[in-house]
């Protein structure tokens, strides 16, 4: 049973909370959904943007660290906001199933509950960092759910990490990247099936979502090997055909530089889908 436990009304937005028992996760869970005014109160249509926070992050990263709302004006989105804690939106080594909860839970009860606001089949799927990565795979493995990609940050090579590569930067203030021991909790050792499931580079060899609309970007003093996969993805793609917009923008691996470039992606994924 759905139940919506908090209804906040803004001079832009109405945010409400949702939570229910998960048939994939085993437990309750809840997301937040964002409905703009205009889409409430006039006959204009929005699409949908989920949102997926990095690692350790919440629904609520995006509400209280950046000025999400702000950003959102003007433009004709319905954003949802679920959480995943320090767990990726995929189905783990673990058994925790995190993708199957957002594709087969989360996606048809934003359009079962929220379709009188929606322009039907028009959705998009967007992150910061682990989120980033995940709303690609995501995209991807599931052709034709999402027409647009937004990505900062995104940590793309994760399938394929050895060991602990971040393991001298650690005391470094909010830290926001897993340790080994974490990383294997989701992905399992090197060569699992898991890793090889959600392997990015054979995803978009695949060609099966080569009409997928990407934006992306980084941080010019993000992490090293951040910014280098970040380039190696946005090579990848545009090679094999995709309608790509890249970025190297001013900034570090932090929730200032998801804030300064969150109305870059926004603006892309409500022009992309205007056009359509």
């Amino acid at each position: 049973m759905r139940t919506l436990v908090r209804k906040d009304v803004l001079p832009s937005h109405t945010i409400e909370t949702w939570e229910w028992p998960s048939a994939a996760l085993g437990v309750v869970k809840r997301a937040d959904v964002l409905v703009p005014q205009t889409c409430l109160s006039a006959e204009r249509k929005a699409a949908v943007l989920i949102l997926l926070h990095g690692y350790g992050g919440s629904r609520s990263t995006w509400l209280t660290r950046t000025r999400l709302v702000e950003h959102l004006s003007g433009l004709d989105l319905v954003v949802v906001l679920p959480e995943s804690g320090r767990r990726w939106f995929i189905n783990d080594d673990r058994g925790l199933r995190y993708e199957d909860y957002l594709v087969r839970e989360l996606v048809p009860f934003v359009d079962e509950n929220y379709a009188v606001h929606l322009r039907h089949g028009l959705r998009a799927i967007g992150g910061f960092s682990m989120g980033g990565a995940g709303a690609l795979m995501q995209a991807l493995r599931h052709p034709g759910l999402f027409t647009v990609v937004a990505s900062h940050a995104g940590a793309f090579e994760a399938p394929s990490r050895v060991g602990d590569p971040y393991a001298g930067l650690r005391d470094e203030r909010d830290f926001m990247i897993p340790t080994e021991a974490a990383h294997e909790r989701v992905w399992g050792p090197p060569g699992s099936a898991v890793r090889r499931l959600y392997d990015l580079p054979a995803m978009v060899d695949s060609g099966r979502a080569s009409g997928l609309s990407v934006y992306a970007d980084v941080g010019a003093q993000d992490y090293p090997r951040i910014v280098e996969m970040n380039r190696r993805m946005a090579l990848k793609l545009r090679t094999a055909g995709f309608d790509l917009e890249f970025h190297e923008r001013r900034g570090s691996h932090d929730l200032e530089y998801l804030d300064r470039a969150l109305p870059f992606s926004l603006r892309y994924v409500d022009d992309k889908i205007r056009r359509l």
